[in-house]
C-alpha cells in the first residue's frame, strides 16, 4: 500500500504552524527543529508514521503572500484523520483560527475546513467506521 511520508511546507511563521498542530494532531511532536548557520530554519513535526517538513523560505528568497485556494495552480488543502473532531474545533476556535468551507452532515465521517495563521486551508475528517464503503460513501 502506497502512504505519504511527508509533506515539506514553506511557512511564514514555523512556530505558528507548529501551534497550529499541536491542536489538529496532538500526537504529533518536534522530532527537529534547526537552523544551520548561514541557512534557513527548518523543522520536522509528526509522529511514528508520517510529518511534516517545515521550512522558513531561503535566505535569497522574496516571499509571496499565500494563494487564493481554488482558484490559482497548487494545492488547496491539506486533510488530516482525527480522532475527536469535537474537541479540536473547540482549541481551535478558542486559539482563534478562521473556520473556512461549510461542511454537510454525512453518516459516515465529521468533517471541518480551518485556516492556519498563514491561510493554509486543512481538511479534519473523522471517520465513524471502518469499513471502506461506509467512510468513503460520497453522499
Amino acid at each position: 500500500m502506497t502512504k505519504i511520508e511527508h509533506a515539506n511546507i514553506t511557512v511564514p511563521c514555523i512556530d505558528e504552524a507548529i501551534a497550529f498542530l499541536a491542536i489538529v494532531a496532538p500526537d504529533f511532536v518536534v522530532r527537529r527543529d534547526v537552523t544551520p548557520p548561514g541557512s534557513y530554519r527548518w523543522a520536522h513535526m509528526g509522529n511514528d508514521e508520517f510529518y511534516f517538513a517545515l521550512q522558513a523560505p531561503h535566505l535569497d528568497a522574496d516571499p509571496q503572500p499565500a494563494r487564493k485556494t481554488y482558484k490559482n495552480y497548487g494545492v488547496n488543502h491539506l486533510a488530516l484523520i482525527v480522532d475527536d473532531i469535537a474537541a479540536i474545533e473547540q482549541k481551535l476556535v478558542e486559539a482563534g483560527y478562521e473556520r473556512s468551507i461549510p461542511t454537510s452532515e454525512e453518516r459516515f465521517r465529521k468533517r471541518l475546513y480551518f485556516f492556519d495563521k498563514a491561510g493554509f486551508e486543512w481538511e479534519l475528517v473523522e471517520y465513524l467506521s471502518d469499513r471502506p464503503e461506509e467512510k468513503f460513501l460520497y453522499e
